[in-house]
């Protein structure tokens, strides 16, 4: 999601302490659905490993219902997905998708990190579709939280530290008087500093200096996306690299 809903909504916190240990999920089969997903994810963007991965899921559904892994790699391509359009109605629909399988990964894996992020990043896609203020009447700010919350303290630097950057996006969305701009450069720069080579993460701190004020140093930050390398997820970089020339437009304007 362009803006992982982050978007949202004030801080939470459950008390994840107590919740009852779940037992070892199977390990998937090598080449089962969930197999099948992490193969197709790696050029998921385009048309043949697109066609691949609902191929997969379809199959999942069938075959392997009830497996964790095949549950939360669903719900993260479904993710995908929703992230990349700019249609609402087909966000909200997708999002909604990846949201309900990462909700059956915690059916069959109640304390599994990877179905309480995507949880949280499908929760963020949906709310950019349906709105902000939806979203919050609607009750989801804190379902997003509590999941988000969730995978940072319990695998922190899953999706190279997704979940610090998606914290960081959602202090610079949430709506006056509730923005942080000083936390969402925070929590970035956790994720930068552990994972410098993703390029959303000098993304969403372009947008969040540049917000503050800080034009010059938005600069700084979506030339490192510009001229970054993606060779590591090269969809990933391709998708972010297209962003960033829009908003770098934006910074250039701001500079003259």
């Amino acid at each position: 999601m362009r803006t992982l809903f982050v978007c949202l909504l004030a801080l939470s916190s459950v008390a994840l302490a107590e919740e009852p240990a779940a037992a070892p999920a199977p390990a998937a089969a090598a080449d089962g659905p969930a197999a099948k997903l992490d193969s197709c994810w790696v050029t998921r963007d385009d048309e043949a490993s697109i066609a691949a991965c609902n191929a997969a899921i379809k199959d999942g559904n069938a075959t392997a219902p009830k497996d964790y892994a095949f549950l939360w790699k669903a719900a993260r391509f479904r993710w995908w997905t929703a992230d990349g359009t700019t249609d609402e109605k087909e966000k909200r629909k997708v999002a909604k998708q990846g949201w309900e399988y990462a909700e059956r990964a915690l059916e069959v894996n109640p304390t599994g990190p990877e179905g309480k992020y995507y949880v949280a990043l499908n929760i963020g896609a949906y709310s950019q579709a349906v709105g902000i203020l939806k979203a919050i009447g609607d009750g989801l700010e804190g379902k997003f939280n509590d999941n988000l919350d969730y995978a940072i303290k319990n695998n922190e630097a899953f999706d190279r530290y997704g979940a610090r950057r998606a914290k960081g996006r959602y202090y610079w969305e949430l709506p006056w008087p509730k923005r942080d701009l000083k936390k969402s450069k925070e929590e970035l720069q956790r994720a930068i500093d552990k994972s410098p080579e993703h390029l959303r993460n000098q993304y969403f701190l372009a947008d969040t200096l540049l917000k503050d004020g800080d034009a010059r140093g938005a600069k700084v930050a979506i030339d490192k996306v510009l001229t970054g390398d993606g060779s590591w997820d090269p969809p990933e970089a391709r998708r972010v690299k297209a962003w960033a020339k829009s908003l770098n437009e934006t910074i250039a304007k701001e500079l003259k």
